[in-house]
């Protein structure tokens, strides 16, 4: 196609775009969507709290993993927290250009992954698995920027016994002592969200454990900003209101 200034860079040929207003009305259009915008996270609030109370499902079954340093049971893969996310990721023989690439959707929910220091804070471990090898995932984390993500190799049927054995998908787990529960699910449209610590803790039996939440009797809650973290040291700033 020729370029001539109606469709030349940063222009929108075609587009059916919104009217072109006032500061005046561009304001009060915008006060009208906030209140929706407000309606929609006060009605994810109330999702998630709904969330919190899901009963558990206790997991009875012995699951193996291979790390890094070697075979790991699931209650390993809590690295001594309270809670666990684990991610199905697709990379592996037989997708995509394994083992240069994995799957281009999980690459993508990879891609997204805030510093799970975070979540440790909040007494919570995250964990990606999949059938790939250690090498070959050694490799392709390394290559994608992808280390601060904990890698596991799947041995056997904690994927199909989980719901995530031809799809992705994210489960959610707490523990007490050393039984473990499945306490949450997202999978399809949802999962895709995962990756900003926020949407992960909201999907856990115990959510971001903050003053404000709507949670059952007795669960941990401290101030909210009190928890937060540089992911360098892990460390709170005590004088973290004195800006």
């Amino acid at each position: 196609m020729t370029t001539t200034p109606e469709n030349g860079p940063g222009r929108l040929p075609g587009m059916k775009t919104p009217p072109i207003v006032s500061a005046e009305e561009w304001k009060a259009a915008w006060e009208q969507l906030h209140l929706k915008e407000k309606a929609h996270s006060r009605a994810r609030d109330a999702l998630a709290a709904e969330r919190r109370r899901m009963p558990w499902l206790a997991v009875e079954k012995e699951y193996a993993f291979i790390g890094p340093k070697g075979r790991m049971s699931l209650l390993d893969l809590f690295d001594g927290r309270r809670q666990l996310i684990v991610y199905r990721a697709f990379m592996e023989p037989g997708v995509g250009r394994w083992p240069e690439r994995g799957c281009i959707g999980c690459s993508m929910v990879a891609d997204q992954v805030a510093h799970p220091a975070h979540l440790g804070a909040r007494d919570t471990s995250l964990a990606f698995v999949s059938r790939g090898s250690q090498d070959d995932l050694g490799r392709l984390k390394a290559r994608m920027g992808w280390e601060h993500i904990p890698w596991y190799t799947l041995t056997d049927d904690f994927d199909a016994d989980f719901g995530v054995d031809e799809w992705h998908g994210t489960n959610a787990f707490i523990r007490d002592g050393d039984r473990v529960f499945r306490t949450g699910f997202v999978n399809g449209r949802g999962d895709e969200q995962m990756g900003n610590t926020w949407n992960y803790l909201d999907i856990t039996a115990l959510g971001r454990q903050e003053t404000w939440e709507d949670s059952p009797e007795g669960y941990p809650k401290t101030e909210p900003y009190e928890w937060w973290v540089w992911h360098d040291d892990g460390v709170t700033d005590p004088d973290r209101d004195k800006v």
